[in-house]
């Protein structure tokens, strides 16, 4: 959950070593020395630093899944708006069958293939198979890099693919469906929620973009400036902003880790990028009450990024029956990725458990 350098529109994935009381399996951190600066060794490392071909390090995808005791796919899928979306999986090894599908979107700037692969990896430990595609502009997707025109045709991006994985073998079709987002990508589920009421069970929000937080949103009239100017180059990216990494990750050898993706994008946000998605969270927010699907959101109480009061908000005005929330105390925005071993634990217990109960 590698942090971009867009304010107020980050998107993380996650790498953290399992420390869970619940049945997880640990999953090893890369070796200290390739990213803290206290290390004698990190000098003699620092070549092989800048080249990392995956965040556990040089290990071939294939052995770091069968060490990981899972079994992974990537593909491509072409949306039907003819767009050509990269595509991951990761599913128990059988004969083990899954216990439910988890359809993953990740955030802003983001991509499936760095550090976010680490969450599917350890729920595919715990039987659940895992789907997650790269979005437009994202990753290994077409698309011009971190230009979100219009966040509607990628919710409909991801229903297609996420339908089309269901189905695709017969073992899946009976088998409940779950949706998990981080950042922006909690708002689409949120807006896939609304577009197909019934088309998951429940879903797992983490630091929902419901509504970005009055200390990074753009203060009057900028919004109203950017918004005009973005009728003549919506592509520009030209939107000044400090990088929000040390308000989002609290560990310092995993802002490094997560600076290494090479997928990561960092330029400023494009102009429509910033203007589409303050729309989107104005609208997100306006419908709060309009959601009605089981689901958990988590929060960190020292997120600067998404505002955790709306999370809070979520929760008391759903009209969702089965609802539950967590606000970690002190956490911040990454809460998978950027937060010590210890709380990445909690957070991935509270998650297993919430699943747990459902399947």
């Amino acid at each position: 959950m590698e942090p971009c350098e867009a304010p107020f529109l980050c998107g993380y994935s996650i790498r953290a070593k399992a420390m869970s009381p619940c049945t997880a399996v640990p999953e090893p951190w890369p070796p200290l020395y390739l990213v803290t600066e206290h290390n004698p060794k990190m000098e003699q490392e620092k070549p092989q630093n800048k080249n990392l071909l995956h965040y556990w390090g040089n290990t071939p995808e294939e052995d770091y899944y069968k060490q990981q005791k899972i079994k992974s796919t990537k593909s491509y899928f072409t949306s039907p708006r003819g767009l050509t979306l990269f595509t991951r999986s990761w599913e128990p090894l059988q004969p083990t069958p899954p216990r439910g599908i988890i359809c993953m979107v990740h955030g802003y700037g983001n991509d499936i293939s760095w550090t976010f692969q680490a969450t599917p990896i350890f729920l595919a430990q715990n039987g659940f198979a895992c789907f997650a595609l790269d979005l437009e502009g994202h990753g290994h997707s077409q698309g011009l890099k971190a230009y979100v025109p219009n966040v509607d045709v990628l919710v409909d991006d991801c229903i297609s693919f996420f339908e089309s994985v269901s189905t695709q073998d017969p073992i899946f079709r009976n088998l409940p469906r779950f949706l998990f987002g981080e950042s922006m990508g909690g708002a689409i589920c949120l807006l896939i929620h609304f577009k197909k009421p019934d088309f998951v069970k429940g879903a797992i929000l983490m630091a929902p973009m419901c509504r970005i937080s009055e200390k990074v949103r753009p203060k009057w009239p900028i919004p109203e400036i950017l918004t005009f100017v973005a009728r003549f180059g919506p592509t520009w990216a030209i939107v000044p902003t400090a990088d929000l990494l040390d308000k989002s990750v609290k560990v310092p050898e995993k802002k490094i880790i997560g600076g290494l993706n090479p997928m990561r994008y960092q330029g400023k946000p494009r102009l429509g990028s910033v203007v589409e998605l303050l729309r989107v969270t104005d609208y997100v927010s306006s419908k709060l009450s309009d959601v009605k699907f089981g689901f958990i959101v988590m929060h960190g109480s020292a997120d600067v990024v998404t505002d955790p009061e709306v999370s809070r908000e979520l929760y008391e005005v759903a009209e969702s029956e089965d609802k539950s929330i967590k606000i970690y105390d002190g956490m911040m925005h990454s809460l998978l990725f950027g937060e010590t071993d210890e709380n990445v634990g909690i957070v991935r217990g509270d998650i297993l458990k919430w699943l747990n109960d459902r399947c």
